[in-house]
């Protein structure tokens, strides 16, 4: 059921990106869902392999080269999910920006209920 809930809150997080950020497309809601799951298995799989190449990059810019990776996970999931566009790569950091912040947000709300 948390995992459910998960992507359905992921899925309407790329929904409130696409509505904020300019660059940033996504035609309903079914391809929402479709590209949450595309996004998180691109980010199992090959953007942990990037996170582990680049962690002394990441560690000299502060962490903020991980947006750049994410990013770019975001412009790989948008080529293998019609539907879902990012045109360029700064719809595609702002995105994973906004996206990092809703994660978040989501992921501190969902414990939140867990321990109550």
């Amino acid at each position: 059921m948390r995992l459910l809930v998960h992507w359905i809150l992921s899925a309407l997080s790329l929904m409130l990106v696409a509505h904020f950020v300019p660059g940033f497309y996504v035609k309903n809601f079914l391809y929402a869902l479709l590209a949450s799951v595309v996004i998180g298995l691109i980010n199992a799989t090959l953007g942990l392999i990037l996170k582990v190449l680049t962690f002394p990059l990441s560690i000299v810019t502060l962490g903020l080269f991980l947006l750049v990776i994410n990013a770019l996970m975001l412009k790989l999931a948008a080529a293998l999910v019609p539907g879902f566009e990012v045109r360029g790569f700064w719809p595609a950091f702002w995105g994973a920006l906004l996206l990092a912040i809703l994660g978040m947000i989501i992921h501190s709300l969902l414990r939140k209920r867990e321990s109550d």
